[in-house]
């Protein structure tokens, strides 16, 4: 298990160096689409804020996890990079984000968090 962890933390440290890259490479816009990417499927943890006032302790509202694990599925974002790989696509911003997206998922995995049931508690 912490082998794992710390193979996951080496990716989230190579997708933020990339990201980083891009954004010295083709400038402010990169950036700021990376620095989006890594925060954004966090986002998902505020859907249905209301109706989680009688959830247990770390679980997500039932509702929100279909989001939250698409949002932390490290496919998507793999898929779509192997796309922009091989379309002819020219948008240095959306790769820096989809660095960052594939940075947050790492990360999360390396600190413990995985995807949810469906009752919203995490994964075993």
């Amino acid at each position: 298990m912490k082998l794992r962890r710390a193979a996951w933390l080496a990716v989230a440290l190579f997708w933020t160096a990339f990201a980083i890259l891009e954004g010295v490479n083709h400038g402010w816009l990169a950036g700021a689409v990376a620095f989006a990417f890594f925060i954004a499927p966090d986002f998902a943890l505020f859907i249905d804020v209301r109706g989680s006032a009688g959830l247990a302790r770390g679980q997500l509202s039932p509702r929100a996890v279909p989001y939250y694990n698409a949002a932390h599925r490290a496919l998507i974002p793999v898929g779509l990079i192997v796309a922009y790989t091989f379309l002819p696509v020219d948008a240095p911003a959306l790769f820096a984000g989809l660095c960052g997206w594939l940075a947050h998922i790492s990360y999360d995995r390396a600190f413990g968090y995985g995807l949810r049931t469906k009752e919203g508690f995490q994964r075993a």
